[in-house]
């Protein structure tokens, strides 16, 4: 069976799944697009309107892909029903009419949301002791990590269209496998190596290219019009990772092993709903250009338990930089800093709460201790104050405009911004108090 990807996060480029959708010859097309961010500002967007919650690109992508994927038999899978898989589901109907693709059918996966199942005693897994109610902000929701076993049910109803909300990465990948070969649902072994192929397929142009390309050091052809995976899987579960002829990027040995380590923090034993995975006895061989077998991963049971994702409000961030350019930019930068640091600290709410960065000369690298020059010549001094309070954050952008006239000298290109917030914990929860259901749609 062939298998690509057209999505490795919630706003990943649209044209190379257009493109796999009217040339790959695919069985189904994958769009994995929920990290715990993007599911925690579902349940934000949703509370916001009971209307949204879903990816805001799902009817964009429906428009692009459905038409030649009806054409082409191949099915759609995807997580982009976040927090409102049902109205999500309503979205990829209403397109497929617009579109005139009558009789086309979705299956919703649901049941992911446990946030009733949660209250403040409820330990979170973060660090010992945390409990809901240490956090100290209204909780927004709480989803489980579902797997092939709510999944492959809304694959046996024939559907056109699978639609989840949170389910394991891996598992928008491993479920058809396991439905087009029927393998047991104890088979470890299997599972383990199906779950590699998916979590080498899950976040698209990691494995093509794109996220590999460092200039001078990993060149890649063509990465402005680089290509998403797809996967060549096999009834054992081995699979050739590769890509479309014509497409940009790269498939290859390197591409392939830094995608297998990505968030694996123990290859020997990679927790997943479905299986406990061993991605330490893989084999990966490269057969020609742009294509990469992968085999032998192994798996134990999997976890008695289910990872759940918790999320809550974050409130407010308040963003805000003046830049500082030319002869002593680097001493004008930190002093403003200075200035800064000492009138937000008079602040009650403020202190201890805000960020000061000075790009150019200290930011990413800043715990470091290291610092450019003196020489430096561009320091742009950025501000970030995360608060409940919209009016310490709104001050806080005050301040760093009135730089722009109050010192030091030569201050300008002052921007400032305020955007919703969330934070995310983790918890874990039993496999029996998690019940998904599937819902038929039918254009």
């Amino acid at each position: 069976m062939r298998m690509g990807s057209g999505a490795g996060f919630s706003s990943d480029r649209l044209g190379p799944a257009v493109d796999l959708a009217q040339k790959g010859s695919l069985d189904w097309l994958v769009f994995e697009t929920i990290g715990e961010r993007t599911l925690a500002f579902g349940h934000r967007d949703r509370l916001l309107n009971p209307e949204r919650g879903y990816n805001p690109q799902l009817a964009a992508r429906m428009r692009g892909v459905l038409g030649a994927c009806r054409d082409n038999q191949t099915r759609i899978m995807t997580n982009m029903g976040v927090a409102n898989v049902e109205k999500a589901a309503e979205v990829v109907v209403g397109v497929a009419r617009d579109l005139g693709l009558e009789g086309l059918k979705v299956a919703a996966v649901l049941g992911d949301e446990v946030t009733d199942q949660f209250d403040d005693k409820t330990a979170l897994t973060d660090e010992e002791g945390l409990t809901i109610g240490d956090v100290g902000r209204p909780l927004v929701g709480a989803n489980a990590y579902l797997g092939i076993d709510a999944i492959l049910p809304a694959i046996e109803t024939g559907a056109d269209v699978v639609i989840t909300g949170r389910v394991a990465d891996p598992s928008l990948f491993l479920a058809p496998i396991v439905a087009e070969y029927g393998w047991s649902r104890d088979d470890w072994g299997k599972l383990g190596q199906g779950t590699m192929v998916g979590h080498l397929m899950e976040c698209g142009m990691q494995i093509t290219g794109g996220y590999y390309a460092d200039p001078g050091r990993k060149e890649v052809p063509r990465p402005a019009d680089c290509g998403y995976p797809i996967a060549e899987i096999g009834a054992d579960g081995s699979a050739v990772i590769t890509k479309l002829g014509d497409a940009g990027g790269m498939v290859s040995l390197a591409t392939v092993k830094e995608q297998l380590l990505y968030e694996v923090h123990d290859p020997r034993h990679y927790l997943t709903p479905d299986v406990t995975a061993d991605f330490s006895t893989a084999r990966l061989a490269e057969s020609e250009r742009d294509r990469v077998r992968v085999s032998d991963a192994g798996g134990t049971e999997r976890p008695r338990q289910l990872k759940v994702t918790v999320g809550f409000d974050g409130g407010v961030l308040g963003e805000a930089g003046v830049s500082y350019a030319g002869i002593n930019a680097a001493a004008r930068a930190r002093l403003a800093r200075d200035i800064l640091v000492e009138r937000f600290d008079r602040v009650d709410g403020v202190k201890g709460n805000y960020r000061i960065d000075l790009i150019g000369l200290s930011s990413l690298h800043a715990t470091a201790g290291v610092e450019q020059p003196e020489t430096a010549r561009d320091v742009r001094v950025r501000v970030a104050l995360r608060s409940m309070d919209r009016d310490l954050v709104e001050m806080m952008l005050w301040e760093v405009e009135a730089l722009l006239c109050c010192g030091p000298a030569g201050g300008g290109g002052y921007r400032g911004q305020i955007t919703p917030g969330v934070i995310t914990y983790s918890a874990m929860i039993d496999r029996d108090d998690v019940a998904p259901t599937v819902k038929v749609y039918t254009a």
